[in-house]
């Protein structure tokens, strides 16, 4: 199958989007070294954009993240929690069916950061706990402060 990528500027940064038939498969926290955009990546970048000029709380695009049932599961989960607010590992781990520990391993290996939004999932308490998008803790709290789901 072809893919195709998209490299949008972001204030975290170069942000590449990855089609291949008709969804998103990926976001990676890079600029790609080739550009071959379509009506979908553009539209994507748009909708980034727009979230990042906080005018967009979520994204109508069509997702094809590739994971295990339990990948896909937690991911599902993830994309329930609102605009604005955050779930801990546990909560979704009760919601799932699953460890923490194993929710923790799912947002880590989510493919498509911001769009899925483990960013919106904390630690016990609040804590930040992880997170694997480019400059790590620093990018997940700065996306939990644009959404006004955290206080500095």
């Amino acid at each position: 199958m072809t893919q195709h990528t998209l490299t949008t500027d972001s204030p975290l940064g170069p942000l590449t989007l990855v089609q291949e038939g008709d969804t998103l498969t990926a976001l990676y926290w890079e600029r790609a070294p080739r550009q071959t955009p379509t009506p979908l990546l553009e539209e994507a970048a748009r909708q980034l954009s727009q979230y990042f000029a906080k005018g967009r709380r979520d994204f109508d695009l069509p997702l094809t993240p590739a994971g295990s049932a339990f990948e896909q599961s937690v991911w599902a989960a993830m994309a329930r929690i609102p605009y604005g607010e955050w779930r801990s590992y546990g909560e979704l781990a009760a919601e799932v069916h699953g460890e923490p520990q194993a929710v923790g391993q799912a947002c880590g290996s989510n493919p498509l950061p911001i769009l899925i939004p483990c960013h919106r999932v904390l630690a016990a308490q609040g804590r930040m706990g992880g997170y694997s998008g480019k400059g790590g803790l620093r990018t997940k709290e700065a996306l939990l402060v644009l959404e006004g789901a955290l206080l500095v």
